[in-house]
């Protein structure tokens, strides 16, 4: 009796050294990964809003109590999305960037410069004659909003967070190349925001700092973007695609997602996700997949 007492006693004692070791392994390993998910964010003063908007691009980011507003959208989210903003309360924006002149991204824009006061209005030095820009204009004009043209490597701050303009252009010849790339530096995290900046882009930054955390993947996922070079230079840990259901384009490629996926970056879309929140306190990123009523499609 006694001797199977030692050896149910050795046994027990083996068991749990052989569990605590291995979860300090694991945990080993975790703490050798450059970013975790933070489960339990409690101090985020960081929230990025990755709005399901469809074949659209519509970004919310709040910085404490100030809000900077990337696109807006199509047409028929504008609505929708002006209503998702006043139920979070807000009454102004800091910074408005609508990245460039498709309608999938300044789409809802009339809406939100007519019902929410802007500080800040940016967009690159292009015109065109289309009805969606001639309404974003108008409503500049009646609301005597300024319509400002940032320069590359131009910053604009925002609470803790500092924002910088990696790309702009005015070539007509490709609307999405002349979209306004950004990257956002929130104390040790980074985020870079693509806008629909394809290849030509990507490679006249490469000698920029592009690391970042998270990668907002440019034109919704296309093949026409995210090089492996310009991807390998981010080495995201997570990717964001801002993507409708059963598209005409085939988006995102398979191309695109298998790049993705060979670097082991976790990626969100919102064609499967719905709306993607964003939360962080410098540190921890977090992610909160959500419906929302944004889509006006």
């Amino acid at each position: 009796m006694k001797q199977f007492i030692t050896r149910l006693f050795i046994i027990t004692f083996l068991v749990f050294f052989f569990y605590i070791a291995f979860n300090d392994d694991i945990s080993n390993i975790k703490d050798k990964n450059t970013k975790q998910v933070s489960k339990d964010i409690t101090n985020a003063e960081l929230k990025i809003h990755f709005l399901d908007v469809g074949e659209a691009d519509c970004t919310l980011i709040q910085i404490g109590n100030e809000y900077v507003l990337i696109d807006s959208g199509n047409n028929e989210d504008g609505l929708k999305l002006v209503n998702y903003f006043k139920e979070l309360g807000i009454t102004s924006f800091k910074y408005v960037i609508g990245t460039h002149l498709h309608e999938d991204h300044i789409g809802g824009m009339d809406y939100v410069i007519r019902n929410i006061s802007i500080e800040h209005y940016y967009m690159p030095d292009v015109s065109s004659d289309n009805l969606t820009f001639t309404e974003v204009i108008n409503e500049l004009n009646i609301k005597n909003i300024n319509w400002e043209i940032p320069e590359i490597d131009s910053e604009f701050i925002v609470g803790d967070a500092k924002f910088k303009v990696l790309w702009i252009s005015k070539n007509e010849e490709d609307i999405n190349d002349t979209s306004i790339v950004l990257k956002l530096i929130y104390k040790n995290t980074s985020y870079l925001f693509m806008a629909d900046a394809t290849k030509n882009v990507e490679l006249n930054i490469l000698d920029k700092d592009l690391q970042s955390d998270v990668l907002r993947v440019g034109h919704h996922g296309a093949s026409t973007s995210t090089s492996a070079q310009f991807l390998k230079k981010v080495n995201p840990n997570y990717a964001v695609i801002s993507v409708g259901t059963l598209n005409d384009y085939n988006h995102p490629h398979n191309v695109t997602l298998k790049k993705l996926n060979r670097l082991n970056v976790k990626t969100y879309r919102t064609d499967q996700d719905g709306s993607i929140i964003l939360s962080s306190d410098g540190d921890g990123i977090s992610f909160e997949k959500t419906k929302t009523d944004t889509n006006g499609n």
